[in-house]
């Protein structure tokens, strides 16, 4: 076995620019193929990782987002008084009523828009999302118009400085701090106070309802109650549960297009390996002819130069994976489709994303040397010594 690969390996290092110029297809293809299953999980992760296990979120029935849903007070009164909801510190319960709208603004580099997340919070909305840490300037004071923006948000947009100020909603808004939420949507939000935000946009009812369970086994009761109740038309799920959903539809159209450009892609990789294996066939008719002169079995021949194309296919991949574990430097947005705001997250690579580009790799290095593996195998001996 040793020898066999010492043998395929002296092969390729030969054929040095041919060798190098098939194990670049293949790259290009890993990388491409990598790349994108890296985006769909760095979008899911940042979704997912917004999101709380101890949190549970609220929406009126049948609504998919904090966007499309609406929760009046009266019915915000009733959820607030439930025995299931934790207490703070402070003796209150750790429920947060919040307003989400969508607005348009100018990003700082181009003379494109984008829609930016308002979201209203209440008083215990920072306390339910720890990720959440201020680094520049102080908390806006309740009942003012005073907000605080995401750090991916004073990146990318005009005017989001700290001490600057933006008009929405016929109103000036001054910036009083700039919080960083880790890799999390929330840092592509801007944060203020829902009751002035309601005026301001003219809306008499939130988008949604955070609060933190007593026991986090209490959620299928707590479901089972809101169901029951007939002047509750609300659904309950964990928080992360919730952002889990939203990534769903993305993250999947991120897979399909990676798998369909690789597929295309591959094509040309293959067709690229077995002409570069068969050209090597052609060239070493008679040292194949030699080596079944000293004994070697066609079974052999065939696994030699299937070894070849499959070193080949490995080099590929980890020249591939290593640009494409590069591209985790750089931070990317796009339009989330499920609340149509921008969304700023990096590329994400997993243990599971190298096992599947490696795995592909070796498949286009299978797949176009065993052709000529065969040809290789199925020489006449006879023949093959004519060429000495």
């Amino acid at each position: 076995m040793s020898l066999l690969f010492f043998y395929s390996l002296r092969n390729l290092l030969t054929r040095r620019l041919t060798t190098i110029l098939t194990a670049s297809g293949m790259a290009l293809v890993v990388f491409v193929f990598a790349s994108i299953i890296m985006l769909a999980e760095g979008l899911k992760k940042t979704l997912v990782e917004t999101g709380s296990s101890n949190n549970v979120v609220t929406l009126r029935k049948s609504a998919e987002t904090e966007v499309q849903s609406r929760i009046d007070r009266y019915q915000a009164s009733i959820l607030e008084t439930l025995p299931e909801i934790a207490l703070g510190e402070d003796g209150q319960r750790i429920f947060a009523k919040e307003l989400l709208v969508l607005i348009t603004m100018q990003k700082k580099h181009s003379d494109g828009i984008a829609n930016v997340i308002i979201r209203g919070t209440g008083k215990h909305s920072l306390s339910l999302r720890p990720q959440v840490k201020l680094i520049k300037g102080r908390i806006p004071r309740r009942g003012t118009s005073e907000i605080i923006v995401g750090q991916s948000v004073a990146k990318r947009f005009k005017n989001t400085g700290l001490q600057q100020t933006l008009s929405f909603a016929m109103r000036s808004w001054n910036i009083v701090g700039i919080f960083d939420a880790g890799d999390t949507g929330f840092s592509s939000e801007i944060w203020g106070d829902a009751d002035q935000l309601m005026q301001s946009f003219r809306r008499q009812t939130y988008s949604s309802i955070i609060f933190r369970l007593r026991n986090p086994d209490l959620l299928k009761e707590l479901k089972t109650f809101i169901s029951k109740d007939p002047r509750l038309t609300l659904s309950i799920l964990r928080e992360k549960d919730y952002y889990l959903k939203q990534s769903e539809t993305m993250s999947t159209f991120l897979r399909i297009l990676g798998i369909s450009l690789t597929l295309i892609f591959s094509i040309g990789a293959v067709v690229g390996a077995m002409i570069t294996m068969f050209a090597a066939v052609a060239n070493r008719t008679a040292e194949i002819g030699t080596l079944r002169a000293l004994g070697f079995q066609r079974k052999s021949i065939l696994f030699a130069f299937l070894l070849e194309s499959l070193i080949l296919g490995f080099f590929g991949g980890c020249a591939g994976l290593l640009f494409a574990s590069l591209l985790q430097l750089v931070t990317v947005s796009t339009m989330n489709f499920q609340t149509f705001s921008e969304l700023a997250f990096s590329f994400s690579i997993t243990p599971g994303i190298i096992i599947k580009s490696m795995t592909f790799s070796l498949f286009m290095g299978f797949a176009g040397g065993l052709l000529p593996a065969f040809r290789a195998s199925r020489m006449n001996i006879v023949d093959s010594l004519r060429e000495v």
